[in-house]
């Protein structure tokens, strides 16, 4: 309403001017009128000016304003009109195909914030530090080599700070305000943040010894012998990354309730969340871990053959790689048994011992099958299981198991070609919509069994159907080959009953020498 009221004013003010005088009316003709409610000043002395001259053009509207002015589009000011912020870029958070296709997801970021002019900044703002190691230090005489290592060194360094920060941030911002506000119970939420609380005392402790390593010139000199003997410490990485699976299941249910999600949604839009939501920032702890083995290896790369590090940095990275390796293997397991759970079987024949043995997922995700369904599939270690997805009594999912599953030792695959002929007018319309073209497409078949089956899929995207063939073929020569092995074992002649105390005989020599004698 004010820049109404002024352009209305100024407006009528401009028309009786040019009434009671023709030269003023043609001297501004020269120059376009600026509306100034609309545009800001070059500076503050300018600002006061332009206060006095609006004050004299008041007393005395007959007098025309010369002020030169700048347009709002030309300045930054946040005392002008604020265009929208733009959103950064967001990485995509997800696991190995290996390990779950459903696990690559994209964080989306929301929509800008409306901005306020002269906004106390906000208690938890966080913008993560940039600086590199040379930065830190007024001079130096290294070489280009060692500088490179201090860098990594310090980027190790900075990169606890920051996932301190963050840990301590998900705890004052996220947990404790939901706790308080009962907006979940303790027991939901001490199920969806795990043992989080307890990974801050254990990074707060290597960056304790990392910085005890910097000299009076802020170099480090030694680092693989910290490094072999924080690194252990890491293996509590495994209950928190299997409590994972269950706990981002839980947190998408618990989205569903209003009161969560308003909370959530006002978390993300607040400056201290950097635009990412509250899965990304329990996902830290698990992308840190796996950049353990790379950053080392960079500092393998810098480090001269003289120096002392040079034994040892093998070590570390053999130590941080077989860490990291039972940490995925550990949290497979947990995922694999979580989804064999969630299964829900029609038929009783349905439950074929190939699901309960396997171990891990090699994938999992949606296709749709010739007749337009969208299936949810699992390909186990052992079995590869087509499902419909579905709710159980508290919302959550279930997948109810769609036909019968094909042990993957009995399974053949076959690549469907993008091609014009794929298949018949019911084939190519199931899958192309009414195009021509059919794309994307694999077919998977069993052998060997009386109720032979096949299944014509389509994956999102060619790359999405590479994903799928590579994972099929796999699973398929590793189970065929554990048949094989099972069978060769079965068909081996049973062990000579004489031969059972051949260990003993071997390790109380005395014993049986004795045993002899007396016989």
């Amino acid at each position: 309403m004010e820049i109404e009221d002024s352009l209305t004013s100024r407006s009528g003010s401009r028309d009786r001017q040019c009434n009671l005088s023709d030269h003023t009316c043609k001297k501004r003709k020269q120059e376009p009128f600026v509306n100034p409610a609309l545009c800001i000043t070059e500076d503050e002395e300018d600002e006061e000016d332009d206060h006095e001259k609006t004050t004299e053009h008041k007393k005395d509207p007959e007098e025309p304003s010369t002020k030169r002015v700048r347009p709002v589009a030309k300045s930054n000011s946040l005392t002008g009109v604020i265009t929208p912020a733009k959103t950064p870029a967001l990485k995509r958070f997800g696991q190995s195909i290996t390990r779950s296709i459903s696990f690559r997801t994209e964080a989306r970021p929301l929509p800008p914030a409306n901005m306020r002019s002269r906004q106390k900044p906000p208690l938890f703002t966080r913008k993560h530090n940039s600086q590199c190691w040379s930065d830190t230090v007024e001079s130096h005489d290294l070489t280009a080599k060692e500088i490179k290592r201090q860098e990594v060194i310090y980027e190790l360094t900075q990169g606890e700070k920051q996932l301190i920060e963050d840990l301590i941030l998900v705890k004052k911002v996220y947990y404790e305000p939901m706790l308080k506000l009962e907006i979940m119970t303790e027991s939901e939420l001490g199920h969806i943040f795990g043992t989080l609380d307890s990974l801050i005392p254990l990074h707060e402790d290597f960056l304790t010894r990392l910085e005890k390593l910097r000299g009076s010139e802020k170099t480090v000199g030694e680092v693989a012998p910290t490094l072999m003997n924080w690194f252990p410490c890491l293996e509590a990485y495994i209950t928190y990354c299997c409590n994972q699976v269950g706990a981002k299941a839980l947190l998408d249910l618990k989205k569903q309730d209003k009161a969560v999600e308003r909370f959530l949604l006002l978390c993300q839009e607040s400056p201290f969340s950097r635009k990412l939501d509250l899965w990304n920032f329990l996902d830290l702890p698990r992308s840190r871990l796996v950049k353990y083995p790379l950053l080392l290896k960079e500092i393998q790369k810098c480090t001269p053959p003289e120096h002392p590090d040079e034994d040892i940095l093998p070590d570390a990275l053999e130590l941080i790689l077989s860490i990291v390796e039972e940490v995925n293997k550990k949290t497979g397991e947990a995922e694999c048994q979580f989804y064999r759970r969630g299964l829900a079987y029609m038929e009783e024949s349905q439950r074929i011992p190939e699901i309960q043995l396997s171990r891990f997922l090699y994938c999992q995700g949606e296709l749709k099958n010739s007749k337009g369904q969208r299936l949810h599939v699992f390909l186990f270690e052992l079995a590869l299981v087509l499902t419909r997805l579905g709710e159980d009594r508290e919302g959550g999912h279930l997948y109810q198991v769609y036909r019968q599953p094909f042990p993957n030792a009995l399974l053949n695959l076959e690549d469907i070609p993008d091609s014009e002929a794929g298949g018949g007018g019911t084939f190519r319309t199931a899958f192309t919509g009414g195009n021509d073209k059919v794309r994307n497409c694999f077919r998977v078949s069993s052998r060997g069994r009386a109720k032979a089956q096949s299944h014509s899929l389509q994956a999102n995207d060619s790359f999405n159907k590479q994903q799928w063939i590579t994972c099929l073929r796999q699973a398929i020569v590793q189970s065929r080959d554990r048949s094989s092995l099972t069978s060769q074992n079965l068909q081996s002649p049973p062990p000579d009953p004489t031969l059972n105390n051949l260990a003993d005989l071997s390790l109380n020599p005395a014993i049986e020498m004795t045993h002899h004698a007396t016989h």
